[in-house]
Formats: C-alpha cells, structure tokens, sequence
C-alpha cells in the first residue's frame, strides 16, 4: 500500500479494541513508512501496547483494517512473522545461558537469520558474549533483548518502552543502537513517554490519548502547529521577574525595548518544546509525567 507516494510497512484504518467496558483503542488510523523510525507516544493506558500487541498479532482487534508488511497480522504465517521482531518492556532471556549462546538459540527459530556475531558486535555485547545473563545489568540485558529481537532479520522492529529504567547514560546509548538500526534499513516504531527520546530518534510520531490519535506529524512541524506562544521573560527593575506567553513576542520585545530604553534585562523569549505540546493534547500536567 501506498500513501502520498510512500510505501507504507504499517497501515492502520479504524482500529478499535475493547476490554469490558472499557475502550482502549478508538479508532486509530495510521501509515509508517518504509525505513523510518516512527514514535508512538501516550501517557499510561493510552492504547500503545494494546496496539504494538495487534500489529504483531498477539492481540485480536474488534474492528478496523490493519496491514503490516503486506499482511493481515490476524492470519499471519510463521514466514511472515519471522519478518516483525519485537522488544517488550519485561523480556526476560534465560539468567544460565550466556549472551552467545542466547543469541545462537534464538537465531534457529528463523528460517533466515542474522549471523549471530554480527548481531551481538551490533548490540555493543562483543565483551560480554561469553558472560552469562545473570551476570549482566540492565542496560546490557536490554541491549541482548533488542539482539533477540533483530536476530530474525526483521524488516519491522517494534520496541514497547525500550528505555524504562534506564539512567540517562544507558539510554543515550541506547539511542545510538536505534539509530544503527535504522541506518541499516530497519523499519521501526517505537512506544515511549520520554519526550527527549522521541525527538532525538523519532522522523515523524503520532500522540495517542484515551485510545484515539490527536496529533500526527514530524516532532517540528507538531511543535509550530500546536505550539502556537512564545514566552518572553524579563527582569523589571526592582529586580521582580516577569514573563508573558504571546503569539507575537517580536513585538512584545519591541514593546520592551521602548520601555526600558535600550537594553532589557534577564530578556529570554522560548519557544514550546515537545513536550508542552504534548501535555497540551494529553490534558496532563508536568507532574503527572514525572
């Protein structure tokens, strides 16, 4: 399938899926294209698992059309699923095995795999492939989960929340991982709630809240869309500091500059970042996302 001239590795048209009484996917239409690394983004609850699970076929949906990688995950085959690798939040490899032997074991599940030095060299775990599981930290088990996740040669990655728990050195490496990935012609979309994260791996990303898309595009044009003031802040001469959210700031410090004469104190005029759109559509507040 096709969409304003893309390939399209995911199309998503009207997904729907409840539990009881309670919807957790309303509605979602979307296209990840070929190649890119798309952000799926939401608070808690939102949809996001609940629509990785169905994409891999490991959830059945109520309604709507879904496609990946040219099929229905509904009736996939073992060929076809072979090519979606997947990296939840909670894999767990067996702790007595080491990495290599890890790798190796999984790698025979697929009728194609990777070879398996190159996928653990990949990962960053050349030191530790003769290391066992339980002798790992986090960061590394998480790095052997994406190696089990690759090892089949998938053409579509899925990471649920890749980087929970990691401390912001881990997941920046992390981020390099992805990033390889991606240069080697992985399709990817990744679930996360770290704004930072999206932005610095992400080329277009969709925010999901109660089940249902509310925004979709590249982090950028998401930002000039929804992220409509500025603020520009000041320190007035007794030393009190200002500040005031305006969709014209040129002309706010226009304003400024009259006033004071010249120079204007402490001026700082800021822009909206991700994340303010972000809380914004979710209807959260900075607490609730830390």
């Amino acid at each position: 399938m096709t969409a304003q001239g893309y390939e399209l590795a995911v199309d998503v048209r009207g997904l729907r899926k409840r539990y009881g009484g309670v919807t957790a996917v309303d509605g979602i239409d979307l296209g990840i294209r070929r190649g890119e690394v798309f952000g799926l983004l939401g608070p808690n609850g939102a949809g996001k698992s609940t629509t990785v699970e169905i994409l891999q076929g490991n959830r059945d949906r109520d309604a709507g059309e879904v496609s990946v990688l040219g099929s229905d995950p509904a009736t996939g085959t073992r060929a076809w699923r072979s090519r979606v690798g997947i990296v939840w939040q909670d894999e767990s490899a067996p702790a007595e095995l080491t990495v290599r032997e890890t790798v190796r074991h999984f790698a025979g599940y697929y009728p194609r795999p990777r070879d398996p030095e190159e996928v653990i060299a990949l990962v960053g775990l050349e030191a530790k492939a003769d290391s066992r599981i339980k002798a790992l930290s986090g960061g590394q088990r998480r790095r052997l989960d994406v190696a089990l996740g690759v090892i089949g040669g998938p053409d579509l990655l899925l990471l649920d929340e890749p980087t929970t728990g990691f401390d912001p050195a881990a997941r920046r490496q992390f981020w390099s991982l992805i990033r390889a990935l991606a240069d080697d012609g992985t399709t990817i979309l990744l679930t996360t709630h770290y704004l930072e994260e999206a932005e610095a791996l992400v080329h277009r990303l969709a925010i999901v809240a109660k089940g249902r898309i509310v925004a979709e595009g590249e982090p950028g044009v998401l930002r000039e869309r929804f992220g409509t003031e500025a603020t520009v802040a000041w320190t007035e001469p007794d030393g009190t500091p200002r500040a005031e959210r305006t969709g014209t700031p040129a002309r706010t410090v226009t304003g400024l500059t009259h006033r004071f004469g010249g120079e204007i104190p402490g001026l700082t005029v800021s822009r909206p970042t991700l994340e303010d759109v972000y809380l914004r559509l979710t209807g959260q507040s900075q607490e609730e996302t830390r």
